[in-house]
């Protein structure tokens, strides 16, 4: 029997749904999956059952009911909560973003949940008790840029979770409420292959951790915090010498020769670690005890060690030639960047801070991107930092690195112009974008008018998130983005001259979209409510800057200090603030 022109979908129907099953297990991205489960009714049934892992972007875009009765095989659930401007202290503190909800629908629904992932979310430690005692198989907890619990939670998951796998706190905010919090796994728990608790700021038990490390023959990855010294290290390395991934928190130690040759001859023996990161406090008499397995590094994390610098850093860097992600302070200035060009042919990812935690006083410039541009063929995402940038040289980064996927560009005064020609960055970005047609995450920043976004709309139309501050002169601009921009799914704008009418050009656009954030720009309270009366299925929230804001504020025509919009299927939050108002 020939198949003949039958679609691949309807061929795959011949085959028993085990065997369907069997392929769908195969297809990992959550894109994806949402994508195969739309072909057919009987795909959408397999691909509903058999889904094991789920992705929501918005915690606040559907109940956790509805997602349990949608995949009753649920075992790994990541949660995404307060807005992308929360990274920039722009949502509100007490916004919301509250995970107990979707613990406690859990628990009551009796899924076996093992895996979960939260990022921006206000996690307490309520609900991390309920978590280490309602889901008796879970090894997983990554816990993001969240905040509002404490040790006592993380004593909980350490008590009650037999089969923990991987604790990961990653740029979160925990209090400190017991320091003895390490003590708390029992002496029968061997399974652990991640520890996180580089955030942490207390101490912690250097006993009880040595122990926990001695019995966890799997851990690949550990990254600690400052309270843990190096004469520490050096005996937690004796005891787990096959790791991947170090982050080391204090590396003051005496510098006398016996106990720096004891030091470097145990980092040394550690040569499985392709990523290294941390140095919280440093001794800089020390650093040449790491030197030997830089060669091994693929990932090299320095974003926090502001004691490194100069001539120390630029030793680190040349012994580091098989490294694909730099992350690293602007202290190392255009002449090491130039030095991370010629080392570092392998580098696809580069992110360069402001060491001053001001945000001033930048060390590198466009000659430091461009060195990198041209050094670095495998370049395809940059996070950049600088004090001012060109046109002439943002052509020249476009020639040389047409594989961008992300290109974010942060310049400190983010109206400035050319620093050499003084006109608008338009033609820089524009060359970006017209050489980089695969970008997916892009931000903007110097002196930038409408044109700049006339040439987004028309040749990125790959970007899925843009970020944009202080550009465009009208509303041209936004509706340039709005008209373009195929696979726009995160559009993020501030202090931007967009109002009433560029907004409600988006109409149908927002409902493709994932979220809008609009702050401090021209769009009015009539505007938002004309935008919620066309799209009721769209939440459309105002986050009042002032909480005890004079009546007369409410008017219509006042304009709107922070607008969030976001697709919903369940209708406006039931926890939203006194501050937010849900239109």
């Amino acid at each position: 029997m020939g198949f003949g022109s039958i679609p691949s979908w309807e061929i795959m129907n011949y085959f028993p749904e085990e065997v369907v099953e069997h392929v769908f297990g195969f297809v990992s991205s959550h894109k994806d999956r949402n994508a195969i489960s739309l072909v057919c009714k009987s795909w959408h049934r397999i691909e509903r059952n058999s889904r094991a892992s789920v992705l929501v972007a918005n915690c606040y875009s559907i109940t956790p009911d509805r997602v349990i009765c949608r995949f009753p095989a649920l075992r790994s659930l990541t949660l995404k909560g307060k807005p992308h401007f929360a990274d920039f202290n722009l949502v509100p503190n007490d916004w919301g973003g509250h995970v107990y909800p979707w613990i406690d629908a859990l628990a009551r629904g009796r899924v076996n949940l093992e895996d979960l992932r939260l990022k921006r979310m206000v996690v307490t430690d309520q609900g991390l008790d309920l978590i280490s005692k309602a889901f008796g198989n879970f090894k997983s907890l990554v816990l993001v840029s969240c905040d509002g619990f404490s040790t006592d939670g993380l004593a909980a998951i350490a008590a009650n979770c037999r089969h923990l796998r991987e604790l990961d706190l990653q740029e979160s905010e925990v209090e400190d409420h017991r320091g003895q919090w390490l003590s708390c796994f029992p002496e029968s728990c061997t399974s652990l292959v991640t520890l996180n608790f580089a955030c942490l700021k207390g101490d912690v038990s250097l006993a009880a951790l040595e122990r926990l490390i001695a019995r966890s023959p799997n851990l690949r990855s550990l990254r600690m915090n400052q309270s843990v010294p190096a004469k520490a290290l050096e005996r937690i390395l004796a005891s787990s010498p096959r790791l991947l991934d170090l982050g080391i928190g204090s590396f003051l130690h005496d510098p006398d020769v016996e106990s720096f040759t004891k030091l470097q001859d145990r980092i040394q023996r550690c040569n499985s670690i392709r990523s290294l990161s941390g140095f919280l406090e440093v001794n800089p008499l020390c650093l040449p005890a790491i030197h030997p397995i830089c060669s091994n590094l693929t990932y090299l994390n320095l974003s926090y060690a502001a004691m490194i610098h100069g001539s120390e850093l630029i030793k680190i860097i040349r012994n580091c030639n098989k490294l694909e992600k730099l992350w690293i302070l602007d202290n190392i200035g255009d002449s090491g960047l130039g030095i991370v060009a010629s080392c570092c042919k392998e580098l696809q990812e580069l992110r360069v801070f402001p060491s001053d935690p001001d945000g001033f006083g930048t060390g590198v410039t466009e000659e430091g991107l461009v060195a990198i541009s041209i050094g670095c063929p495998k370049l395809n995402s940059i996070l950049y930092f600088c004090q001012q940038m060109t046109n002439a040289a943002l052509i020249t980064v476009a020639k040389n690195s047409p594989n961008f996927i992300r290109f974010r560009l942060c310049i400190l005064d983010p109206t400035k112009p050319d620093a050499v020609t003084m006109e608008p960055l338009d033609e820089g970005f524009g060359a970006i974008v017209r050489s980089c047609r695969n970008i997916r995450r892009l931000s903007l920043s110097g002196l930038l008018t409408d044109k700049v976004f006339f040439y987004i709309g028309m040749y990125a139309e790959n970007v899925e998130m843009l970020s944009v501050a202080f550009a465009g002169d009208s509303d041209k601009a936004m509706v340039s983005i709005l008209n373009g921009c195929k696979k726009l799914r995160k559009l993020e704008i501030m202090d931007s001259p967009f109002g009433d009418s560029a907004l409600l050009t988006g109409v149908r656009k927002y409902e493709t979209m994932r979220s809008l954030w609009m702050s401090s720009c021209d769009v009015t309270l009539a505007g938002c409510k004309a935008l919620a009366r066309e799209m009721p299925r769209l939440n459309v929230e105002i986050i009042h800057e002032d909480p005890h804001r004079m009546e007369g504020d409410d008017s219509d025509g006042h304009k709107v200090e922070k607008m969030f919009l976001y697709r919903s299927l369940v209708g406006p939050r039931s926890d939203a603030p006194e501050f937010v108002s849900t239109l």
